[in-house]
C-alpha cells in the first residue's frame, strides 16, 4: 500500500480543527496527518499539540492562501500520496482505501476527487467538487451536482467511477510526483481555481484524472471567505482569466479570453443592478489585476495545450436558455 498523508492546512481555523480533526484521526490509519499551519495569531497551533498530539505540524512562515500555503508546506511532507484537505472536512469511515486502491490498479491516474456532500444537508452534493468537475469551452467550472447555484440531491446518479476534468481543493488526492513535476499550485492565484489550473496542466500532460464515490466526505464550505463575499468574487474572477491565459491552446486563446471578459462585463452589470456595488467593483480590480499579470503568467504556458479541454460549449447558454439545470456531457 502506498505512503498517504493527509495534509490540513490551517489559518486561525482552531474551531474548525477541534471539531473536524477528529473524524480524519479515527478514519484515517493508513495515513499520516499533517496540519499545515499559515502562521496562525490564534491558539490553532497549542490545541492540536496539547489534544493530538500525533498529528505532525508543519508551520508556515506567513498566511499564504491556499496555493502557496500546501506548496511551502508540502515540501517537508514526505510521501507518496497527499491528500489535501480542507479543515472543515468531515470524513468516513474507510474513506481513503478505495482512492489508495485506485493509484494501486491505476498508474496513470494522477489525481483523484472523492464524493463531497454537504456537512450542513447530507443528502445533497456540496457546491465545491460534488461529484467532479467540468469545464465550458470560456473555462466555466461545473460539477456533477452542482451547476451555478442548482445543486442536486445524492440518489446514487453520480455512483460511477469516471474521469473528470478537475478535482475539488476540498479534498484532492494526488500522486506527490506529478505534483512537484507540475511545480505545484500556481503561488500567484493565492486562492480559488487554484486546484482547477493544476488539473488543467495535468491534463495537458496527459495525465489521469478520476472520481471514485466509493471515498465519501462531508463539506462546509464557505469556512474560510463566504460566497457573498467581494474577496471571493475578486479571486474567483482574476483567476479564472489567469487560467486561460495559461492553459487555452494558441488558436483560440484569445478569442475566448475575449469573450469571457465580455461575459465578466456582463455578471458586472447584473451586479449592478442588484445593488452589490462591492462585487461590482471586485471584478473590475479583477480585470486591472489580470492585466498585471498578463505578461508573467502568459510566460508560463508549456509546450502543448490539449485542444479538448471542454465538454459543453457554453454551459451559460445551457443553465440560463436552455433551463439545462443538472449535469449532461
Amino acid at each position: 500500500m502506498k505512503k498517504i498523508a493527509v495534509v490540513i492546512l490551517n489559518w486561525n481555523g482552531v474551531q474548525l480543527l477541534e471539531q473536524f480533526l477528529p473524524s480524519i484521526i479515527q478514519y484515517s490509519p493508513e495515513a499520516t496527518i499533517y496540519v499545515a499551519d499559515n502562521a496562525s495569531t490564534d491558539t490553532s497551533i497549542l490545541f492540536v499539540e496539547e489534544h493530538f498530539p500525533t498529528v505532525k505540524i508543519v508551520k508556515n512562515t506567513g498566511n499564504f492562501g491556499f496555493a502557496k500555503g500546501y506548496n511551502e508546506a508540502l515540501q517537508h511532507i514526505d510521501a507518496e500520496i497527499y491528500a489535501l484537505v480542507n479543515s472543515d472536512i468531515e470524513v468516513t469511515e474507510n474513506w481513503l482505501k478505495p482512492i489508495l486502491e485506485t493509484f494501486e490498479n491505476e498508474p496513470k491516474t494522477a489525481i483523484i476527487q472523492p464524493k463531497i456532500l454537504d456537512f450542513k444537508n447530507k443528502d445533497y452534493f456540496e457546491y465545491a467538487g460534488a461529484a467532479g468537475g467540468f469545464l465550458d469551452k470560456y473555462g466555466y467550472p461545473y460539477c456533477r451536482g452542482r451547476i451555478f447555484e442548482t445543486i442536486e440531491k445524492d440518489n446514487g446518479q453520480y455512483n460511477d467511477t469516471c474521469e473528470i476534468t478537475w478535482a475539488s481543493g476540498a479534498c484532492f488526492f494526488i500522486r506527490s510526483k506529478i505534483y512537484h513535476e507540475l511545480k505545484g499550485f500556481d503561488d500567484d492565484f493565492f486562492a480559488h481555481q487554484e486546484e482547477i489550473d493544476l488539473c488543467w496542466r495535468a491534463k495537458n500532460k496527459q495525465h489521469v484524472i478520476k472520481y471514485n464515490p466509493n471515498s465519501v466526505v462531508y463539506h462546509v464550505g464557505g469556512a474560510t471567505l463566504q460566497q457573498g463575499n467581494p474577496k471571493k468574487t475578486f479571486l474567483n474572477f482574476r483567476n479564472s482569466l489567469l487560467m486561460l491565459v495559461k492553459n487555452l491552446p494558441k488558436e483560440s486563446l484569445y478569442a475566448v479570453l475575449f469573450t469571457r471578459m465580455l461575459l465578466d462585463g456582463v455578471a458586472g452589470i447584473h451586479f449592478l443592478f442588484q445593488g452589490k456595488w462591492s462585487h461590482f467593483m471586485a471584478i473590475l480590480r479583477a480585470h486591472f489585476a489580470f492585466y498585471a499579470l498578463f505578461s508573467k503568467t502568459y510566460k508560463k504556458r508549456t509546450f502543448f495545450q490539449a485542444k479538448k479541454y471542454y465538454s459543453v460549449k457554453s454551459i451559460v447558454i445551457t443553465y440560463y436558455i436552455k433551463n439545462g439545470k443538472v449535469f449532461v456531457k
